[in-house]
């Protein structure tokens, strides 16, 4: 019986997705690609799940894409693959879009795709001895899976560049004084520092904080008009969800507040 090449454990709250090829750094391949897609499906499809943590199995997080069935024999012609509109995009498509966060726990090295994949997630906590890499250049590609959008967003151009054009690797400390990340963090310490996380996500008011998900990812293409007004727009809808009203109760009675989270009031 093969093993399962994403795993899945089922948290109060959240869910810890784990890429489960480690004897191939959880490189992608096509069947990987489609267990990542039910289990993200699943997750999103339960609205007990608040919040989701993305992680890798062994000493990767992710290799990227897996390039044994990459070569070509001698005098083959190249063949245009499909696995970036396929595959790649829509991930970090939904990655961005889930309306509850997404915390990715770098491991141990992200390189190519996977690196890019981390990036798509709403926050990223690294393994101190973890690396990102953007190995494209390696072997003539150019950054996908949002690459070219993410880096220069969070580094600026000349780092985004430099990374890009010479693949060399990035140290996760060096990453987080970046900003590329949110926390680099002792190994021992990655994934309980990580479902900290998750657990303080899955008792907010995960409604409003998808709206600051779109609100967020608005901003890179909007005007501060078209940002204020998307602000309004959003905030009238945040107004009418239950879980304002109680934040406002919880406040005014100083005590903690029970959120309803996601699941939807008769």
């Amino acid at each position: 019986m093969s093993k399962p090449l994403v795993l899945t454990q089922i948290e109060t709250g959240y869910r810890v997705l784990t890429l489960n090829r480690p004897d191939k750094l959880n490189a992608f391949n096509d069947a990987m690609h489609e267990a990542l897609r039910g289990a993200i499906d699943e997750a999103e499809a339960d609205e007990t799940c608040r919040a989701l943590l993305l992680t890798g199995a062994g000493r990767a997080f992710c290799a990227g894409q897996d390039l044994n069935d990459r070569v070509l024999a001698p005098g083959e012609a190249p063949v245009a693959r499909n696995s970036i509109e396929q595959h790649y995009n829509p991930l970090v498509r939904r990655l961005r879009g889930l309306p509850f966060p997404v915390i990715c726990a770098v491991n141990g090295v992200a390189a190519g795709s996977g690196a890019n994949i981390a990036l798509a997630c709403d926050m990223v906590i690294a393994a101190q001895s973890a690396r990102f890499i953007q190995s494209f250049a390696r072997i003539g590609l150019i950054p996908d899976s949002g690459g070219t959008w993410f880096l220069p967003r969070l580094v600026g151009d000349a780092r985004a560049r430099a990374l890009a054009l010479t693949g060399q690797d990035l140290a996760a400390e060096k990453a987080a004084e970046w900003g590329m990340i949110w926390r680099c963090v002792d190994d021992d310490k990655l994934m309980f520092e990580a479902r900290l996380i998750c657990e303080r996500f899955a008792i907010a008011p995960t409604q409003g904080l998808a709206l600051i998900k779109r609100a967020l990812d608005a901003s890179a293409t909007n005007s501060l008009d078209a940002q204020l007004d998307l602000e309004r727009d959003l905030q009238k809808q945040a107004n009418m969800l239950p879980d304002y009203a109680e934040g406002v109760r919880a406040f005014v009675e100083r005590r903690n507040p029970k959120f309803n989270g996601r699941k939807k009031i008769p």
